[in-house]
């Protein structure tokens, strides 16, 4: 084995996002690019000599083979060791249980997420700190500076790790400790919730289907949901990892998951039904009958955590993303909690989960989570409603009524308009600010404005402070719509239009979504004038 340094120069567009760097996989692939990004977060973060690390990823195109790569550059660096769950796999909630459970430096999770996977699709890298949550963006943008700087990188000549094999093996000094990457997870959740409750409820006849979207969290499932709780075999679908996640896209929603909503909506539905995208931190809640959107189960789930074991002694408070639905905010406010508002990204959860002032956050593309990690986690939201379920012998959509006609409804929707060329997306964005201060007032398809600004963040824990993270606008009588460029994309602008109508008459509190929004959706095309300034009559997608 000889360690080399290998000459090298900055490759632009290396700037990470809200969830590390992702570029489509070729890009990755092209010489040098994951090499100089990995060399820049081994100096952005001062170094990774004598560290511990994990490593791991949700299995897509290209996993193995940057696995191989990172280890080889870890130990050149002088990592002491490395924990790398089995054949490079590990769900980002794993990941983020394990960095923090082993006390590890940090963390590398390679994925990109809900993004489609392949040699044609997309790939990501993204680092971990200490606290098994995403890097901060003062450590994002040490990183980023690193590679505008990018002379070389060290990488150790070696043959590849057996990654199938658990157990500890070495790559020169440096120890690679490869580990079953459900077991600790699972540990963990058998903690938090009462598996003899859900197993009970299995047992009286209680049906589910657990679409995995042929992603990291199937073994997961298969193995706490069928193995565990007693979940029927079958149960578990689209289980088993694929580098093109089955060639579909491992979003959780009701565009991409349609076949798990037709089921819902069938004769043949089960009582529950959810699934998790690619790297195993988002989920869909679905119930015969219905499908309960990311910031109605985030309220939900408030509003009933105490039910599960890990939650008996209450909640510390209560987080959620901008753009979510404020049904949440209505459970704080009668139940006493606590409530803070922040960027997208759930890196800005951290420090608030870190400083105990909150145990719930979530976020409107179906993120939700807790204190346990310092991540989303799909499969933790799953068995927490199913705990719940067990708890109150309710159906799904018995618990949405009986939630709704105590809080209220919050009507929503999320229209996306992907993949638009992204100065026409930035300038209708600069045009809609510039013209914040003078929209109090002003009506749009009749819609009276009653405040409107550029959402900033300061953060309550470090101070720190978050600018342009996107413009809302509300309406008189609560509505709001939400304008806001994505950073999770791959190529060209995504414009993400969030919007919200609230509702408390209790004989209004079933009607179609739709027809609800429809007067909130005129006036965000009013407001924004979408159509005439990109050309698209419609969203892509409406989630």
């Amino acid at each position: 084995m000889q360690r080399r340094t290998i000459q090298t120069h900055p490759i632009q567009g290396q700037k990470p996002g809200t969830s590390g760097l992702r570029k489509k996989t070729r890009v990755f692939m092209g010489p040098h690019y994951l090499e100089n990004f990995v060399q820049a977060i081994w100096l952005g973060v001062g170094g990774v000599k004598g560290k511990t690390l994990v490593l791991g990823g949700d299995g897509r195109y290209f996993n193995d083979r940057a696995a191989q790569v990172i280890l080889r550059m870890a130990a050149a660096a002088g990592v002491a060791k490395v924990i790398v769950g089995q054949n490079a796999l590990l769900s980002t909630p794993a990941a983020s249980n394990l960095i923090r459970q082993r006390r590890a430096d940090g963390g590398l999770i390679l994925s990109a997420s809900h993004n489609p996977g392949g040699p044609d699709a997309d790939f990501g890298v993204k680092y971990n700190t200490a606290n098994g949550g995403p890097a901060p963006e003062e450590i994002t943008n040490r990183i980023y500076q690193q590679t505008q700087r990018m002379t070389s990188y060290d990488i150790l000549e070696a043959r590849d790790v057996d990654l199938s094999r658990l157990g500890a093996a070495r790559l020169g000094d440096m120890v690679v400790e490869i580990v079953d990457p459900v077991a600790d997870y699972a540990s963990l959740m058998a903690r938090l919730f009462d598996f003899d409750a859900i197993r009970a409820l299995f047992a009286d006849g209680f049906t589910m289907r657990f679409d995995a979207m042929h992603a990291v969290t199937g073994p997961y499932a298969r193995a706490i949901l069928e193995e565990t709780l007693g979940a029927p075999p079958g149960s578990v679908v689209n289980a088993t990892p694929s580098p093109d996640f089955g060639g579909g896209h491992p979003d959780p929603n009701p565009i991409w998951a349609k076949p798990l909503v037709d089921l819902v909506m069938g004769p043949d539905a089960p009582d529950f039904a959810a699934a998790s995208d690619g790297d195993g931190d988002r989920n869909m809640i679905l119930g015969r009958g219905i499908v309960v959107t990311p910031s109605d189960s985030l309220a939900v789930l408030a509003a009933n955590a105490h039910l599960a074991p890990g939650y008996r002694k209450g909640l510390a408070g209560v987080a959620r993303s901008m753009p979510t639905s404020r049904a949440v905010d209505r459970v704080a406010a009668a139940r006493g909690l606590d409530l803070y508002e922040t960027p997208t990204g759930w890196k800005f959860f951290g420090n608030l989960l870190d400083a105990g002032r909150v145990t719930l956050c979530g976020e409107e593309s179906a993120g939700t989570g807790s204190d346990h990690v310092r991540e989303k986690d799909g499969l933790w939201a799953v068995l927490l409603w199913l705990n719940i379920l067990a708890e109150t012998r309710a159906s799904v959509a018995g618990m949405m009524a009986a939630h709704w006609r105590e809080f209220g409804r919050n009507y929503y929707a999320r229209h996306d308009y992907e993949a638009l060329e992204t100065a026409t997306a930035e300038a209708m964005m600069d045009a809609l600010h510039a013209r914040l201060p003078d929209l109090p007032g002003q009506s749009f398809a009749g819609r009276r404005v009653e405040a409107a600004d550029a959402f900033a963040y300061d953060d309550p824990v470090d101070g720190s402070r978050s600018e342009g993270q996107g413009l809302r606008i509300h309406f008189e009588g609560g509505a709001r719509v939400v304008f806001r460029l994505s950073g999770t994309g791959t190529e060209g602008a995504t414009l993400r239009v969030y919007l919200e109508e609230v509702v408390d008459d209790p004989a209004r509190l079933d009607l179609p979504v739709d027809e609800v929004l429809a007067g909130v959706i005129a006036a965000a095309e009013a407001l924004a004038g979408i159509a005439a300034r990109t050309g698209r009559e419609a969203p892509d997608v409406i989630t």
